[in-house]
């Protein structure tokens, strides 16, 4: 084998900036191609740890050059951010786009929630403290009669209490006068906090703990804890929402949690609006008490509308805020597609930048179309959608207590006035007139565009979506590859995330994903519709951040030409439809997404088991590995 199949360090480590059809405005690329490679992203040092309800973060040590310029650091420093905030405020939102955004760049991530440690405690026996007194809605049995907790067969005749209320807390749970209920609650918090620290000491980066935790003891508690631990820094990350009606919506996402399983909606949601009051009584915002510890905190109003941040250091920290700045919940639709066919693709040849075949054009003009129909077609799915909300949520709102915190400036509706006024404003939020199609600065991604009119469409050529430069091996098949470069056709397919081609300018997936920065964080922004016409290596990296995909997968899915996958933003994530193109009718159909998203892992024939990392497991991902 190879000495760069052993992954040997190389001497000589010079750089050319903008040597390559991208230029060197992201990146400075390496004379050689698949060494050792010279960051794999902890080059930052510190790491990420995510708390929701608490915010912790370390700050970040500059990078060490290593001798043979492979950026080396000290893998011991951690970074914890903990989430502050009511219930319904969107922080497990904000918490799951940060898990997936910083796994997307590299690092490990984890989510703790407390929420799920939470509802085992009204069952487990370790949690003695709270007696019999603890006020929950039922305790696991089984038998015939109706549940009184939530209406439904399989309870004892004694508690009339189903299975599925076992674990669940009445508004009275957080009641901040219940002190065996409140003890539990905390002791639970820093249960999770101590699981939280375990995983970082054995090797993860970044961890999230997603709480409330919406009190100053609560907060100093976990500080005080982390005093103990050694490089670990901490960051608050203090959800509020003003908007009453995006905090009306989320009350009524919330009648679907865990919590409410089977209970009636209108129950269930004056169960969480009384648990909101309880909340509220306690609550108190990150401020005075915290600066005087110079702990770091950021603040996000309104969904990034207002961000407020103090003492934010190191390089993780200001990335965080700068991510959280670009947030907005306006509906819209990222539709991803690679270029029609081209003169390359169909003669077999990597990279290049040769124009479409008669196919291709093909596929351009019924990109245009399908597109002009979607647009109409997703306007029309918001405004019922939107209707839809306003109807139910104005059903209610004049019957519905107040809920939200005079320190937060919201007041749930209560008055016919307020429904009226809650109602027009949601039947306001329909599509965006903008809709922007964003394409490569290569021949083929820019002929797939020339359809679109120019009047109802702003197209944009981006150079950062230009395909993975394969260095020497630019225009090539690869069946001439194996036959010319033998060493580095298998060295692909023993790593090829951080495998970089060879030849100035050679790029590698690690590489594109730092390239792809700016387009993550500007999707993230815009608010309207947009549509991609990218290449394969693109449209893996994009669709990896939109759906949370393991960048171990990422370059083993399957993206033929022909395909659209459109990735709707959520509450809950991205829901993510494909449609696939038919020459036939030349027109596209929908088709299932989870099997359309297919990861393919390579076989790889190896003189010895030793000698390549093992292969990621199909477990890590949600969809299906086929060869």
């Amino acid at each position: 084998m190879s000495e760069r199949l052993r992954r040997l360090p190389y001497e000589n480590l010079g750089t050319t900036e903008g040597s390559s059809p991208m230029g060197g405005v992201f990146f400075d690329t390496p004379r050689f191609a698949n060494s050792v490679p010279f960051f794999r992203f902890q080059r930052f040092g510190r790491v990420l740890a995510i708390l929701a309800g608490s915010g912790v973060m370390l700050a970040v040590p500059k990078p060490v050059a290593g001798g043979h310029g492979e950026v080396r650091t000290d893998s011991d420093h951690k970074l914890v951010v903990v989430m502050v905030g009511l219930p319904a405020r969107g922080k497990s939102y904000i918490v799951k786009k940060l898990k997936r955004y910083l796994s997307w760049l590299g690092f490990q991530t984890k989510i703790f929630n407390v929420g799920d440690r939470r509802r085992l405690a009204g069952s487990a026996d370790e949690y003695e403290t709270a007696g019999e007194d603890l006020q929950r809605v039922g305790r696991k049995d089984s038998g015939e009669a109706p549940c009184s907790g939530c209406s439904s067969p399989g309870a004892d005749a004694q508690t009339a209490e189903c299975a599925q209320c076992e674990t669940r807390h009445s508004s009275a749970f957080f009641d901040p006068d219940n002190k065996k209920a409140r003890q539990i609650r905390e002791q639970v918090a820093l249960e999770v906090f101590e699981d939280l620290l375990r995983w970082l000491q054995a090797g993860g980066q970044i961890a999230i703990h997603d709480a409330t935790n919406s009190t100053i003891e609560r907060r100093h508690a976990l500080i005080s804890r982390l005093k103990c631990e050694t490089d670990v820094n901490l960051m608050f990350v203090e959800s509020i929402c003003t908007d009453r009606d995006i905090i009306n919506r989320n009350i009524k996402l919330k009648t679907h949690s865990p919590d409410y399983v089977g209970i009636d909606p209108e129950v269930a949601e004056a169960d969480f609006r009384a648990r909101l009051r309880n909340y509220e009584r306690a609550y108190r915002s990150v401020g005075a008490a915290e600066e005087k510890l110079d702990v770091q905190y950021c603040k996000i109003i309104d969904v990034g509308k207002k961000v407020i941040a103090y003492n934010i250091q190191g390089f993780l920290e200001s990335q965080v805020v700068f991510y959280l700045m670009n947030m907005n919940l306006e509906p819209r639709v990222i539709y991803i597609t690679r270029h029609g066919e081209s003169e390359d693709n169909a003669a077999g040849r990597i990279g290049g930048d040769a124009s479409l075949s008669a196919n291709g054009s093909k596929y351009a003009r019924a990109l245009a179309r399908f597109i002009d129909r979607r647009r109409l077609e997703f306007a029309v799915e918001v405004e019922e959608y939107n209707r839809l909300v306003a109807q139910t949520i104005c059903s209610t709102a004049s019957s519905t207590p107040g809920t939200c915190s005079e320190a937060e400036g919201a007041v749930s509706p209560d008055s016919a006035a307020d429904a009226l006024r809650l109602e027009q404003s949601l039947l306001r939020r329909r599509v965006q007139p903008g809709f922007e199609v964003w394409t490569s600065m290569l021949k083929r991604t820019m002929e797939t565009a020339e359809f679109f009119d120019a009047q109802r469409y702003r197209i944009k050529n981006i150079r950062s979506l230009n395909e993975i430069y394969a260095g020497k091996c630019e225009g090539m098949t690869y069946q001439e590859i194996a036959r010319k470069f033998p060493d580095e056709f298998e060295a692909r397919q023993l790593d090829k995330f951080y495998y970089r081609y060879p030849g100035i300018g050679g790029e590698s997936y690690a590489d594109v994903v730092m390239r792809l920065q700016q387009v993550i964080v500007e999707l993230e922004r815009i608010r309207h519709s947009v549509l991609l016409v990218t290449h394969r290596a693109m449209a893996r990296t994009l669709l990896a951040y939109l759906m949370d995909i393991p960048t171990t997968h990422m370059p083993s899915m399957e993206l033929p030409l022909g395909y659209i996958y459109a990735c709707e933003p959520r509450p809950f994530g991205n829901f993510l439809r494909v449609w696939r193109y038919d020459p036939l009718r030349d027109d596209f159909e929908e088709i299932d997404a989870p099997s359309a998203l297919k990861i393919r892992y390579p076989q790889v024939s190896l003189p010895t088991a030793a000698s390549a990392p093992p292969l990621p497991s199909p477990a890590e991902t949600a969809y299906s590995a086929k060869n």
